[in-house]
């Protein structure tokens, strides 16, 4: 439910759209095509997916690995196959999302085992490292959706080449493209008509020094050269220069306290920047940080604060995380007090796209009492379910704000290598941003 500028009384009507939130997610099991639990034995997933047991469809030979960790369905990442590993399957002609599960089951080195994936002789994956790609860790999770594969041919064929070791494969999921349920009202909006500042009734400033959070090297600031409206975009620039303590501007804005939601779904239409050193992002916090904060309350500056527990407690729901060192990869993440980086048990996807930061796409959630969702292009990615193990695992149950931030370095945005000074200025161009809430039955 919309509370944007307390326009929605948490009352009766709070109640009634809950109910009509409820199992209202694109969930996408009338699209499944097909879904196995390689080298193992049939399961239904935490989101109702119903994997079929091992058919022999995917080559390769068969193993087992411990429990992993990161997900919410390890079963489906206890058995693999690994060497000559191939797929191959008929199916009608169309466009299809497919995605695959992944885990490191041995210990080995970062590069010992790199491959990439062909889906209908285009290579779709390039130089996959699983550990690399799961933060540095085995046996640990790795989920990644390719979008609109096409097949004109009657057959959707997978094949895995290695540069290094050989190839692992642990689960696939394929969907039919179908568009979305349209079966939305529109509650907020800015569409950035009109050039100038942003709209002071609808977007907050986070004006600070460089490291606060994350490590970051840029310093974020108010002014039109950071960000801006501009031939109708929302335009966060980040810039290489000497400002204060820090080498790099750039902008943060949120709609906190004017346009939170709980429940609903978001979209944000936007272009991201490129080059190493970038880190973008669109992302929700809560607007009450506190809600579940043990050892903080009011009034406390708990961003990047160690004596503060208002983070991880109370949620962040990441609807895109892009840094410039992977220019394909797009990651969806949430992150709460049971599972978050530190126990290497952070849940999170990914989706490859080639042409990020060379057009527009649109980010979305849609986030019910049981389940959020994120999106790229009404792609689903990543899904994360409400078990009912209480407020440490699903702290979605309260208002949370959407943020808007081009980051420069910080853990990540420096993780593939020094900030690239020469790709200065970047931008990240927004089109629109909307809330929607569910429309009736």
């Amino acid at each position: 439910m919309w509370t944007g500028n307390g326009t929605r009384a948490l009352g009766r009507r709070w109640l009634g759209a809950i109910i009509l939130m409820a199992g209202a997610s694109s969930s996408g099991a009338d699209t499944l095509v097909y879904a196995v639990n390689v080298g193992g034995d049939a399961y239904t997933a935490k989101d109702g997916t119903p994997y079929i047991a091992d058919d022999g469809r995917v080559t390769g030979e068969r193993g087992v690995t411990d429990k992993i960790k990161g997900s919410q369905n390890p079963e489906l990442y206890q058995t693999y196959r690994y060497g000559d590993v191939g797929f191959a399957m008929p199916v009608d002609n169309g466009r299809y999302d497919v995605t695959l599960k992944f885990a490191e089951p041995d210990d080995i080195n970062d590069r010992e085992r790199v491959f990439s994936v062909f889906f209908n002789g285009e290579k779709r994956i390039r130089d996959l490292d699983v550990k690399i790609a799961r933060d540095g860790k085995i046996r640990s999770n790795l989920t990644v959706t390719i979008p609109d594969v096409a097949v004109d041919t009657g057959e959707l064929e997978l094949r895995f080449e290695a540069s290094a070791g050989v190839p692992v494969l642990h689960g696939i999921a394929i969907h039919r493209v179908q568009p979305r349920d349209d079966n939305w009202k529109l509650v907020w909006s800015d569409e950035f008509n009109k050039d100038g500042t942003l709209d002071p009734e609808k977007w907050n400033y986070d004006i600070w020094d460089p490291r606060k959070v994350n490590d970051e090297d840029q310093a974020y600031t108010d002014r039109d050269r950071n960000v801006r409206v501009e031939n109708g975009y929302l335009t966060i620039e980040a810039h290489r220069e000497d400002y204060g303590d820090a080498r790099y501007t750039s902008a943060r804005v949120h709609t906190a306290g004017k346009g939170d939601m709980l429940y609903g779904r978001a979209e944000i239409r936007a272009r991201l920047p490129r080059g190493q050193g970038t880190w973008a992002a669109i992302w929700m916090l809560p607007t009450d940080p506190f809600k579940y904060a043990t050892i903080c309350g009011p009034g406390h500056d708990w961003q990047g604060a160690a004596d503060c527990d208002a983070w991880p407690n109370s949620g962040e729901i990441d609807i895109l995380e892009h840094v410039g060192y992977e220019m394909g990869h797009v990651h969806g993440t949430v992150h709460n007090k049971a599972y978050y980086w530190i126990e290497w048990e952070q849940r999170k996807g990914r989706i490859l796209d080639d042409d990020v930061a060379e057009a527009f796409h649109t980010y979305s959630l849609e986030w019910t009492p049981e389940r959020i969702d994120i999106f790229v292009d009404d792609v689903r990615y990543f899904t994360y379910m409400n078990e009912g193990e209480g407020w440490e695992a699903w702290p979605y149950d309260h208002p949370f704000h959407l943020i808007l931030n081009v980051a420069v370095g910080g853990y990540w945005g420096r993780a593939g290598g020094p900030i690239d000074d020469a790709i200065f200025p970047q931008r990240m161009l927004v089109d629109w941003v909307r809330i929607y809430e569910r429309g009736a039955p």
